[in-house]
């Protein structure tokens, strides 16, 4: 089973059991963020990025200098603790990813904008072994293009869920769930942004291209 299979079951499984209005909710709010992106600039392929230092999830703190020491970074920005399509996606990849990583010098860390005991949680449950970065208020996010703030009228409707993001991030803007592979030369060499976040970049993607650096 591919992670797009899994995340797609989990999927269907959730909308047989959810409430109806909450169905209609999930139904339509990733639509309408594949057309929110329709004019987004991402980040392009073969621009260089600008170094940063984040805080992982013990308060260490993370530079792209630092990931990119040995090797590129695989840089995933994921939406927070709260989203289990992302703990999905992070634990797919410290078990299909990150072991691989290792033959080509390169490192991979997740960032998003949720505030240090998120990203602490989302360390500890999923049991990874890479660096979980908190990227409060987006500066980082928002520098590769990825970054959007979620309609207010969706907004009850993932506080009812448990996503109140005033408290897990401090505000409503969130980025696309990504991957970014940055070379050691800080050039960008690799971005596939997903606005539908019920789907993510398949293990495959990201190893071929590490491997292709």
């Amino acid at each position: 089973m591919t992670l797009n299979d899994a995340l797609t079951d989990f999927r269907t499984q959730g909308m047989k059991v959810w409430p109806a209005d909450l169905v209609a909710t999930l139904t339509k709010h990733p639509q309408d963020l594949v057309e929110l992106a329709k004019s987004a600039k991402f980040a392009a392929i073969g621009t260089t990025a600008d170094d940063f230092t984040l805080p992982d999830a013990d308060g260490t703190a993370v530079s792209l200098g630092d990931l990119t020491a040995a090797g590129p970074a695989v840089l995933v920005f994921y939406r927070g603790q709260w989203c289990p399509y992302c703990n999905l996606t992070l634990r797919t990849y410290q078990v299909e990813v990150v072991p691989e990583l290792g033959k080509y010098g390169a490192r991979l860390a997740a960032i998003s904008p949720q505030l240090p005991d998120g990203s602490a949680a989302v360390k500890e449950a999923g049991e990874l072994g890479f660096p979980v970065l908190s990227d409060v208020g987006n500066v980082v996010a928002r520098a590769f293009g990825l970054t959007f703030t979620v309609d207010e009228d969706v907004r009850p409707t993932m506080v009812k869920i448990g996503a109140d993001l005033d408290r897990h991030n401090g505000g409503w803007e969130l980025a696309h769930p990504s991957v970014v592979v940055v070379g050691r030369d800080r050039v960008i060499r690799f971005v596939d942004v997903h606005p539908d976040y019920t789907t993510r970049t398949e293990p495959a993607e990201i190893l071929d291209a590490v491997k292709s650096l």
